[in-house]
C-alpha cells in the first residue's frame, strides 16, 4: 500500500473507519482521541467509557468495530500513487491547522503532500468574478508563487481558478481545499485544473470519499483554506459571497486579511470594501502582502544567482521610455492579450508603471 501517513494499512483502518461512524462528528473524534489517545484504544474502550465521551448511539457503532465494506473503497483508494491520508497523529500533519480550532482529525490528500506545511497564502473570490477580476487573481498569484508562497484556494469557478492556474505557473505551487470526496471532481468543469494540481500541487479534503457537492460542507471547507494560511486574499466579492466567510474565519484565526478594492458601482467589489472598513488591509500591489508578512520564504543560493543574472525580456523591449500596447506588439511580436497578462504582473512586481494615456514605463 502507498505510505499512508499512519504507518500501516491497519491504523489506517482504524482512523478511517471512526471517520464513517454516523453522528461522530470531528469535535467528538478529537474528544476520543484526547481521552483515549489513539484509535486503537478507542475501539478497544469498553461502551461504558466510551459513553463518557459520546453518545450511547455512537458508543454503540464503535463497539462493533470498523466497518470493513465502507472502509475497502478508501484503502483501495490509498494503493493508487500519490494518495495519502494524513492523520492528527502523523508528522505531515499540517502545523498550521493545529493552531485553529476545530482541526480536522485526518485529511484525504492527493499530489505533493510536503505543500501541507508550505508557507502558503489563501486567495479567494467570487465564483461569478469579472474577467479583469480572473485576470487579477491569476497574476497575483503567481507573482506571490514566484515569491515561495504556495497559494491556498477552493478550485471554484471564477477567482479560485485563477488563483491555482497563477500558481502553477511559479515555484511555490497551489493546495485546493475541496468540500467533497477525492474521488469526485467538482466542479467538473475544472477536471483538467484538478489533475494539474494533482501532478504539480496538492488537492486535500476532510470528507470521505464519495461526498458529494453539498452546500453545508463548503463553509466547513473554507477553515481548512484559511487554516492553511498565513493570510488571505480577497480578490473580488459581492456581499454574499462564501469567500467573506473565508476571510471571517482566517480573522478569528489570527490571519491577516487583505482585500483588493474595486469600482464602487461593481457588486463584485462590495464585500471587499466591507472587508476593508472592517479593517482588512487594503492591497494593490503584492509588496503589500509581502511587507506585512515579512516576504517570502528565502531563495535558494542558485535560485538566487539564476534570478540575479536574468532579465524579463519583454522589460529589455521596453527601455525606460513611455510605450503603448501598440509599440510593444511591435517590438515584441506578442498578442494585445499576452502582453496584458505580462505587464499585469510586472505592474505586480513593482517593475513596471502604467501612466495616462495607456502608456507603460519601466522603473529603474
Amino acid at each position: 500500500m502507498e505510505n499512508t501517513g499512519s504507518s500501516t494499512p491497519e491504523e489506517a483502518t482504524l482512523w478511517i473507519g471512526l471517520s464513517l461512524i454516523d453522528g461522530l462528528g470531528a469535535q467528538s473524534y478529537r474528544g476520543l482521541l484526547s481521552h483515549f489517545g489513539t484509535p486503537e484504544n478507542i475501539y478497544a474502550a469498553p461502551r461504558s467509557e466510551l459513553r463518557q465521551v459520546v453518545s450511547e448511539v455512537v458508543a454503540q457503532r464503535i463497539s462493533e468495530g470498523p466497518n470493513a465494506e465502507f472502509i475497502a473503497p478508501a484503502l483501495a483508494w490509498l494503493n493508487h500513487p500519490g494518495n495519502r491520508l494524513v492523520t492528527l497523529a502523523d508528522a505531515h500533519y499540517p502545523r498550521a491547522l493545529l493552531e485553529i480550532s476545530d482541526p480536522p482529525p485526518l485529511l484525504y490528500c492527493k499530489g505533493r503532500i510536503e505543500l501541507l506545511n508550505a508557507s502558503s497564502i489563501a486567495v479567494v473570490g467570487s465564483r461569478n468574478s469579472t474577467p479583469q477580476g480572473e485576470k487579477t487573481a491569476e497574476a497575483f498569484s503567481q507573482a506571490l508563487s514566484e515569491n515561495g508562497y504556495c497559494i491556498v484556494s477552493g478550485m471554484a469557478l471564477g477567482i479560485d481558478g485563477a488563483a491555482h492556474r497563477g500558481a502553477l505557473q511559479g515555484r511555490g505551487s497551489t493546495i485546493a481545499a475541496v468540500g467533497t470526496g477525492l474521488d469526485i471532481v467538482y466542479p467538473a468543469k475544472h477536471r483538467q485544473l484538478a489533475h494539474e494540481i494533482a501532478e504539480k500541487g496538492l488537492i486535500v479534503s476532510e470528507f470521505p470519499l464519495g461526498t458529494p457537492s453539498m452546500a453545508q460542507n463548503f463553509p466547513r471547507r473554507n477553515r481548512i483554506i484559511s487554516g492553511l494560511a498565513r493570510g488571505c486574499l480577497v480578490v473580488e466579492a459581492n456581499l454574499q459571497s462564501g469567500s467573506l466567510i473565508t476571510a471571517r474565519l482566517a480573522a478569528e484565526q489570527g490571519r491577516e486579511v487583505f482585500a483588493i478594492p474595486g469600482s464602487i458601482h461593481s457588486p463584485v467589489a462590495k464585500g471587499c470594501h466591507q472587508l476593508i472598513k472592517q479593517g482588512a488591509k487594503l492591497v494593490d500591489s503584492i509588496h503589500d502582502i509581502l511587507e506585512e508578512l515579512g516576504g517570502g520564504p528565502p531563495l535558494p543560493e542558485t535560485a538566487k544567482d539564476t534570478a540575479a543574472h536574468t532579465d524579463n525580456p519583454l522589460l529589455e523591449k521596453m527601455g525606460y521610455d513611455p510605450i503603448t500596447i501598440d509599440g510593444l506588439i511591435e517590438r515584441s511580436g506578442l498578442t494585445s492579450e499576452s502582453l496584458s497578462s505580462m505587464l499585469l504582473m510586472l505592474e505586480l512586481e513593482g517593475k513596471v508603471a502604467t501612466l495616462p494615456g495607456g502608456r507603460y514605463q519601466r522603473l529603474a
